[in-house]
């Protein structure tokens, strides 16, 4: 599946669009390079799942957790978002409980999961940002 971002004004559409398509799946790994928007269209679609936190990237804490609250199949959920550009080691991902949350089946958006691909889950859903030549972005979810 493909989604256009066309704008800031728009990304909470192309989010509504992404959300359409979640199904049963639960981890979400981001891949994109520094500043394609991984960040930016997380948060619009912790918006669109009626998250009230104030939404911002886990560059520091690696993990942020938010509560989903728009009705519906993940109303009340935890949603956890991770930013692992910090990890030096594998080590610290594990020293953090990283598998417990990948096993709680709740949403997990993962930001820069090169550095811990040796422990995502088979079935985490990859999910490319890339910018385009005309300042559009092309989300690629397989």
């Amino acid at each position: 599946m493909e989604i256009r971002i066309d704008s800031l004004e728009t990304i909470n559409a192309s989010a509504r669009q992404f959300i359409e398509h979640i199904g049963d799946r639960r981890i979400f790994a981001f891949y994109g390079h520094m500043g394609a928007g991984k960040t930016t269209f997380i948060k619009a679609i912790c918006e669109e799942l009626g998250v009230e936190d104030v939404i911002t990237s886990p560059t520091f804490a690696i993990v942020n957790e938010y509560t989903i609250t728009k009705p519906g199949d993940f109303e009340g959920d935890p949603l956890y978002h991770f930013d692992f550009y910090r990890i030096k080691k594998l080590e610290e991902f594990f020293d953090m409980g990283g598998e417990d949350y990948f096993d709680s089946g709740n949403l997990c958006f993962i930001e820069w999961p090169e550095l811990i691909e040796d422990v995502l889950p088979l079935d985490a859903v990859k999910v490319t940002i890339a910018e385009q030549p005309d300042a559009t972005r092309l989300v690629t979810v397989e």
